[in-house]
């Protein structure tokens, strides 16, 4: 399911649609949404780290017009991503440099837009001022953001980086968020939603992702992003880990072998509106975060994310047993026996009691073809005619 949705924002979107976007909500119960963020941005740096090598050794092991031309996409088909802008909000861009720099080289595949280390500007004033030696300076691969509040000028910013990296042509590049709800500590809800439409609508984004602490916000504010998102991915606790060491002291060991374990909620939205609900398991390790297939009691879990209702949608097996006993109407038909038919007054049972009756059960034998049968209600009912029985009345 990882894989699926590493694959979805790599291959990013097709033309005259708006850019794939995945929203990572976590809590205070599993806070591993940014775990799930350094394996997405890791999972997506390799393979366009695996794609710029194919195609360089494509290009010299064959004849071609231009020495740096690559394979186009069709029209109709999506244009994969070429590089990463980085929107470093709760950490150090330094930390990025080093989760990335053990794949292979940053300086020409992602920018970092440092929002952490000098959010409202205050270190430049004061070094400015001579209360501190230096503040933060800029270098290749990080560029210093010291005006968060303003997002018009932070949309503006991380464009120029993309294009920085992939050129003005066709080429597209992706946006990584890490956190929104630190972006929701400077500015309204109104103006970050602003801010992620215009990302997925820019004509050189492929795709862009954020994480969003679930449990900092009202409803209103999870609704607007995941609303803004094709992706929905939440990082959940298992049941009843949270209560565990408050209901007896046997669960304290319990609750520390689970404490670095959770379930991955996906709810994916494809192009032809349907909606694909995914379930696996995740746990936390030295070496990064592990995701593996939901057990059979995941089945549960999943029909969790369905509305709830107060029937049954599902027969049990005597139920089964039971309806396929029940003889439908005109299921005669496809028999090869005779059937007997109610005539619309008497009951068959009654029929075969009563010999004398005036009128006996109608025996229909199954031919190739249907036919109508009908029975009158009395024998009181005169018979059919064409003549106007209103001619008594003075009309």
């Amino acid at each position: 399911m990882a894989g699926y949705i590493c694959r979805t924002l790599l291959e990013g979107s097709q033309e005259g649609e708006q850019a794939q976007a995945l929203t990572i909500k976590d809590s205070i119960a599993s806070p591993f949404g940014l775990h799930v963020i350094d394996h997405v941005l890791c999972q997506l740096y390799a393979s366009i780290l695996a794609e710029k090598s194919q195609s360089r050794s494509t290009t010299t092991t064959t004849t071609t017009t231009t020495r740096n031309s690559r394979p186009m996409a069709r029209s109709g088909e999506s244009e994969m991503s070429r590089g990463i802008v980085v929107l470093a909000f709760s950490r150090s861009p330094s930390y990025y440099l080093g989760l990335l720099s053990e794949l292979g080289n940053q300086e020409k595949m992602v920018r970092i837009l440092d929002c952490y280390s000098d959010p409202l500007g205050w270190k430049r004033r004061l070094a400015e001022s001579g209360v501190i030696r230096c503040g933060v300076e800029d270098s290749e691969v990080i560029n210093v953001y010291r005006d968060v509040k303003n997002l018009d000028k932070l949309l503006n910013e991380v464009v120029e980086l993309g294009k920085g990296l992939v050129g003005q042509g066709k080429d597209r590049f992706c946006v990584a968020i890490d956190s929104v709800s630190e972006m929701l500590r400077h500015a309204s809800l109104s103006s970050v939603a602003g801010l992620l439409n215009s990302l997925r609508n820019h004509v050189q984004v492929s795709s862009t992702f954020w994480m969003v602490h679930s449990d900092l916000h009202d409803m209103r504010t999870i609704s607007a992003l995941e609303y803004a998102s094709s992706i929905v991915a939440s990082v959940e606790s298992f049941t009843g880990i949270r209560n565990a060491r408050n209901a007896n002291p046997e669960a304290i060991s319990l609750t520390e072998q689970s404490a670095l374990k959770g379930r991955f909620h996906v709810r994916a939205k494809r192009r032809n509106g349907k909606v694909k609900f995914m379930l696996e398991k995740i746990e936390v390790k030295e070496a990064g975060i592990a995701f593996m297939p939901a057990s059979s009691d995941g089945a549960s879990a999943v029909s969790a994310l369905l509305p709830k209702v107060q029937f049954n949608l599902q027969l049990s097996e005597k139920e089964q047993i039971d309806r396929s006993k029940v003889v439908l109407p005109f299921e005669h038909q496809e028999k090869t026996k005779a059937e007997q038919i109610y005539d619309g007054r008497q009951s068959l049972l009654q029929s075969k009691n009563d010999k004398g009756s005036i009128d006996k059960p109608i025996v229909a034998e199954v031919s190739g073809r249907g036919q109508i049968l009908y029975v009158r209600d009395s024998d009181d009912e005169p018979a059919d005619s064409d003549e106007d029985r209103d001619d008594d009345l003075d009309l």
